[in-house]
């Protein structure tokens, strides 16, 4: 079952992707870094719910 850190991360993910692509197509160095950040803090979001899912099922 998928939770709502595991569907918010992969969002951020793609938004990050997007964001971040279109900073290096524009040359905007400030989009592409935020772009990057928001794809590692979905990154890490998803990670989270990961593990929340696995305790979850563990107990």
């Amino acid at each position: 079952m998928v939770n709502k850190d595991q569907v918010a991360g992969v969002a951020k993910q793609v938004k990050g992707s997007v964001k971040e692509a279109a900073g290096k197509a524009t040359g905007n160095r400030q989009t592409q870094a935020e772009g990057t950040a928001d794809r590692i803090a979905g990154k890490v979001q998803k990670a989270y719910g990961d593990v929340k899912d696995k305790v979850r099922k563990a107990l």
